[in-house]
């Protein structure tokens, strides 16, 4: 409601007597809270570790040793309880989340969303190839992976009976090079049976898309179309390498693409072209993919996110003339980097929010402006100045579905 209301005195009078009315300073500003599309939670003691590895030997060396401590349920806490306390302090009111093998684990990451009221969207991660994965931290065949899985889903479904906040189990093979043909074949039924998001990695970097070209002879998105992982509740990170066949997929499909912009600096082996995904409507959100990316903040992520654009647009090579450096994909501005981080996310998980107007979940945050004003501003040069600037210290209050988490 707005001051033309009828009967907005009356509404903003009880509020105040019921000590609920929020009023905010005149450097503080009302904007929809974050969508963080792809979040390896149990990598959050690691953000920033080994990020100059080749992706295959930093997961074989730091990541995967790192996820197979999760089998201690009280690691596990500690971390997850520190890792969504860290994203709603930093504006992030949905997460999509990766977790790890073990069910005890994901159970406690739901646990910790529950307790700082924010809305998670978390995966079981399945992976059973022993040929990709190491015999300390795998599924031990394809069946118990989606066995597996959908134990997950059922005590997920368990928890969120006594939940205000509730949260959503994902369909989650790690990637194709992660996963056999049966567990892929089994989750895509489960993804079918249960109506469930779906959440992978696609075409990320040269290693993993040149992996199914070897070993399918087909590109990995239409690997994971062949076992119906590819749907309108599909997010999958990265798809820096996709083709445009690809795309036309994505678009047919309804799937979203979980841009990383930082992420794709260290493994992505391409700049994924934003604005052409949005010129042709393949949905696009953003992600910290942590710890890949080294930040839990999208604001962070929203900056890369411009820079990684106007860098493809302009070209990186001082050898080539000014006509061939570059290419046509234009550059995006801090507006479209915002609404990846807000309206791209929730279309991509079909959630009410990401914006401010009637009917629409009370995802938000109260973010104080980081610079001074010298002079008079209006609000587009104090927006940009919140993209470009805006940190954890600005971020005073939070809100999700109502409920003050911060």
């Amino acid at each position: 409601m707005d001051e033309s209301d009828a009967d907005f005195s009356t509404v903003k009078q009880h509020a105040a007597d019921n000590d609920t009315l929020v009023q905010l300073k005149t450097d503080e500003y009302l904007l929809p809270g974050f969508i963080d599309l792809h979040v390896h939670a149990p990598q959050w003691p690691n953000a920033g570790v080994a990020l100059d590895q080749p992706l295959n030997e930093w997961l074989d060396t730091y990541t995967f040793p790192l996820e197979a401590k999760y089998q201690d349920t009280a690691f596990a806490k500690r971390v997850y309880d520190d890792l969504v306390a860290e994203l709603i302090g930093n504006g992030t009111t949905t997460a999509l989340y990766f977790g790890t093998t073990h069910n005890p684990a994901n159970s406690e990451l739901a646990m910790a969303c529950i307790t700082h009221h924010q809305r998670g969207f978390i995966g079981k991660v399945a992976m059973d190839n022993p040929d990709q994965t190491p015999e300390y931290y795998r599924d031990a065949s394809a069946q118990s992976a989606v066995a597996d899985t959908e134990s997950f889903i059922q005590q997920l479904t368990e928890l969120n009976q006594t939940a205000d906040i509730k949260q959503t189990p994902v369909i989650t093979p790690r990637f194709v090079p992660s996963c056999t043909p049966e567990s892929l074949k089994g989750l895509g039924e489960l993804a079918k049976k249960y109506d469930l998001p779906v959440q992978s990695h696609c075409s990320e970097s040269d290693w993993e898309n040149g992996y199914a070209l070897e070993h399918y002879h087909m590109r990995d998105a239409e690997v994971l179309d062949q076992y119906g992982l590819l749907t309108d509740k599909s997010v999958m990170a990265h798809g820096t390498l996709l083709n445009q066949s690809d795309l036309d997929t994505f678009k047919d499909r309804g799937v979203a693409i979980a841009h990383c912009p930082i992420s794709n600096v260290y493994f992505g082996n391409a700049v994924l072209p934003v604005s052409k995904l949005l010129h042709q409507d393949v949905k696009v959100g953003l992600g910290t993919d942590l710890s890949g990316g080294y930040s839990p903040s999208l604001y962070q992520n929203i900056r890369q996110a411009v820079i990684s654009s106007r860098m493809l647009h302009d070209g990186v090579n001082a050898e080539l003339s000014p006509e061939e450096r570059g290419t046509d994909n234009q550059p995006i501005s801090a507006k479209n980097g915002f609404y990846l981080a807000t309206v791209g996310g929730a279309k991509s998980l079909h959630l009410k929010t990401g914006q401010i107007k009637a009917g629409y979940l009370a995802d938000l945050q109260v973010v104080k402006s980081p610079l001074r004003a010298f002079e008079d501003e209006n609000m587009e040069t104090v927006f940009e100045k919140i993209m470009y600037h805006a940190s954890k210290s600005d971020i005073k209050r939070v809100y999700v579905q109502g409920t003050q988490a911060k």
